[in-house]
């Protein structure tokens, strides 16, 4: 677990540890507390992940703490299970919240008596309208509302039906408790929300003790006191719910308990969605309870159970939380940066061993003994990048390159991968094929003399010479010696669905037709599962269960943690070795005139690209538009359209990453209040170094709303930066001189005081000075 004095931060820096920066300075509070509050009603799935990243990275970054709280306040959907498992999953990415779990349950007492105290300020009623009735009353966005008919009973009144609802006299839905707010404001969340409402379910913590449940804002805003929160912080999506959260605060304020605790305030971020999968709660569910999936913790599934059973470390997850990173926009991800994230993970501490997947039988007719042959477990470059100069093992030991082998055996009898021989190879082929040799990799050439078939005219076993170390040979192949070959099951996970936003292409299609038929369902990758049996070599019998491998041109892989044993082995495909999503067979050299069982190296199982898409794919690729971005806009015409008209006036490698991260969901719903002409002339900026990528974002997200030319909004608020070492240098020897002990105790090794400095030079200059050039200029004073 990182903290306060590790080199680098956990959560880079944004416009809410501006605001968290300013209220350590102020004396707003003198301890950050941030919370987690998941609900109980699901699994906890990378939208969680990337959320409590967010949460608990602030709080280690100013030596604060983290509540994990469940937000368990209604029992008709919420379990025990899964909160059992959210705390799992919390504990399993490593985080640390003291020990105590939070439950909104543990305060109905508290938050009744606070509903009590609202009624008796005259600043809440019982309402005995339906639903139905309640909304209409409403008004609209262009109507105010009507007050209900029961909106001006008296105080004692409401109180008396509140606390006879309490006691269980009403039925589901007969009354509810509402704020007597404004029924004219423009804000709807504020036009009398509820507060409470009769829910006559057993509650998996409480039981049958209560029958009337706080709202989510009256439980969030009061529950975040009573735990001593600061800063909650919270999706985008609740921005307009923020008015609630002040205004219960404003007259809850000051009344025991929460006299003794700093006001709690809310701050919003910008959601997270990923490519290719859904995380919609309700979704979720459908795929579980419908056998479309395997149970939650399906590695198909985006939950982290699945995540985790498929066999992707929390390291990996935290490392994609970061760079997903926090602005004020919603995003969606390309499941390309999460993939690469588990890669790079993975890269180094998964050693290299061989299995052959689908197994062509070799049989070498001239090897008379068999051959030892050491294979080391880690590539050279790999070993390059341990900084002690050791090699960790599969059974956790560190040791010389020298010393990180094993043995394997070249024996007459091999299995090699059915793709790596071509009875009709096409150009540029580097692989086996009758008459052509191959090299093992690290054990000698071969050469195919021939061939049998079945009776479906299949190739089912090669004869081969082996011509020694020394012959010469294009291309290098894996392989495995039968008395080494451990048979097994290999589990080859894909992408859930196949287009990048199932939930968006549904919708769209129900404009067009039935509802029914433009469901997310319908685009689930039939693909995203096979299955198939081949043999690993026998050296990983040795090894912990739980160790990762990279199976030498396959992927990398574990052990299944639930079907998986020593006598039937199972093992998942955490991740390729990379990303062949999207790219078309062409691209890949396919083998033409093969039979329709042979395959091909990776072959895609999504919809590829089209001649005409792979073009403009190659195209961005050269233009050093990286390749997460570049197979997006290859994709998406709009994207594509709204890219090559702005890189007319700037480069399109500094727009690509705006266009499809930033704008990507204006531009498709044909909403993008932003010109090709004003990105380009804020990615202009950008490149020069006049603003950084926060602010980008940031203006981006004004003129979308706003409908302003980008650079205007620049000018008009000063947001270029400062980045004149001469001109900030002054302000940084100021900051360090108004804080001698910090300064010392950077000195001293607490490193991550460097966040501090630079947030205290941010505030004086209204964010405006380059945070690198202040670093630097920091890292010059402190030495």
């Amino acid at each position: 677990m990182r903290t306060l004095e590790s080199k680098t931060r956990l959560v880079s820096p944004n416009f809410i540890t501006e605001i968290i920066e300013e209220d350590l300075r102020s004396g707003r509070c003198q301890k950050v507390v941030t919370r987690f509050p998941p609900e109980p009603n699901g699994y906890a799935h990378l939208g969680h992940a990337i959320a409590s990243f967010i949460d608990f990275g602030i709080a280690l970054d100013y030596g604060g703490e983290c509540r994990l709280r469940m937000d368990d306040t209604n029992p008709e959907t919420e379990r025990a299970e899964y909160a059992e498992a959210l705390i799992a999953d919390m504990r399993w990415l490593g985080w640390d919240w003291g020990g105590r779990v939070r439950y909104a349950s543990d305060y109905f007492e508290e938050l009744y008596q606070m509903a009590e105290k609202l009624i008796l300020k005259g600043l809440a009623y019982v309402d005995s309208v339906s639903p139905e009735e309640m909304a209409r009353l409403r008004g609209t966005v262009d109507t105010p509302g009507t007050p209900s008919p029961y909106r001006n009973r008296s105080v004692e009144e409401n109180l008396d039906l509140f606390r006879r609802m309490r006691a269980g006299e009403f039925k589901n839905g007969e009354h509810v408790l509402r704020a007597k707010i404004d029924l004219a404001s423009p804000n709807m969340k504020l036009r009398d929300p509820v507060l409470y409402r009769i829910v006559h379910a057993e509650h998996y913590r409480t039981g049958r003790k209560w029958c009337i449940y706080p709202s989510y804002d009256f439980a969030q805003a009061t529950t975040d006191a009573l735990d001593g929160v600061t800063h909650s912080l919270c999706s985008l999506e609740f921005v307009d719910n923020r008015a609630i959260y002040d205004w219960l605060m404003d007259h809850l304020w000051g009344e025991p308990p929460l006299d003794k605790t700093p006001r709690p305030r809310q701050y919003e971020f910008g959601r997270r969605s990923l490519e290719y999968t859904v995380v919609s709660k309700r979704k979720l569910k459908k795929l579980v309870e419908g056998g479309y999936v395997q149970g939650w913790d399906d590695p198909r599934l985006p939950t982290l159970a699945g995540q985790r059973r498929r066999g992707v470390r929390p390291e990996a997850i935290r490392r994609f939380a970061a760079q997903v990173g926090i602005s004020r926009t919603n995003r969606t991800v390309d499941i390309a940066l999460l993939e690469a994230a588990i890669r790079d993970d993975l890269n180094t501490i998964a050693p290299r061993v061989m299995a052959v997947l689908r197994p062509l039988r070799v049989v070498l007719t001239n090897l008379e003994q068999p051959k030892a042959v050491a294979l080391p477990y880690w590539p050279h470059d790999v070993v390059r990048e341990s900084p002690d100069g050791l090699v960790p093992l599969p059974d956790g030991r560190r040791v010389p390159p020298a010393e990180a082998t094993r043995q394997v055996t070249l024996g007459p009898v091999l299995y090699i991968e059915q793709e790596d021989f071509s009875l009709n190879p096409p150009k540029g082929f580097k692989r086996l094929n009758p008459g052509g040799t191959v090299r093992l990799k690290l054990a000698g050439v071969i050469r195919c003399d021939g061939y049998e078939t079945d009776g479906d005219g299949r190739v089912v076993e090669l004869r081969c010479t082996y011509l020694g170390e020394e012959a010469k040979a294009a291309g290098v192949i894996h392989w495995l010696s039968a008395q080494d070959a451990v048979p097994a099951e290999f589990r080859l996970y894909d992408r859930l669905f196949t287009v990048p936003h199932p939930e968006a292409e549904a919708k769209e299609q129900e404009e067009e037709e039935a509802p029914d038929e433009g469901d997310f369902l319908r685009f689930l990758n039939p693909k995203s599962l096979e299955v198939v049996h081949g043999y690993v070599e026998r050296s990983i019998l040795n090894d912990p269960p739980e160790t990762r491998y990279q199976f030498e041109r396959n992927g990398y892989f574990w052990q299944d943690p639930v079907d998986s044993s020593p006598k039937a082995l199972v093992f998942n495909r955490i991740v390729p070795l990379k990303d062949t999503w999207g790219r078309s067979l062409a691209a890949q050299g396919p083998e033409k005139a093969e039979k329709p069982h042979q395959r091909t190296p990776n072959p895609p199982t999504a919809p590829r690209l089209s001649p005409e898409q792979e073009a403009r794919f190659q195209g961005y690729l050269a233009l050093g538009i990286p390749e997460a971005e570049a197979l997006v806009l290859a994709r998406e015409e709009r994207l594509a359209h709204f890219l090559e008209a702005a890189a007319q006036k700037a480069p399109a490698a500094s727009l690509a990453g705006l266009v499809v991260n930033e704008l990507g969901p204006a531009i498709r719903s044909g909403e993008a209040r932003v010109t090709p002409e004003g990105l380009a002339g804020l990615a202009r900026l950008l490149a020069s170094g006049e603003i950084n990528t926060r602010i980008a974002k940031d203006v981006l997200a004004e003129a979308q709303k706003t409908g302003q030319d980008p650079l205007a909004i620049v000018e008009q608020k000063g947001l270029r930066q400062l980045s004149d070492p001469h001109l900030l240098e002054a302000l940084v020897e100021g900051v360090l001189a108004e804080h001698p002990d910090k300064a010392a105790a950077y000195r001293a090794g607490k490193t991550g005081l460097m966040g501090f400095f630079v947030g205290q030079v941010m505030a004086r200059t209204q964010g405006r000075a380059n945070p690198q050039v202040v670093q630097d200029l920091l890292r010059q004073k402190l030495a």
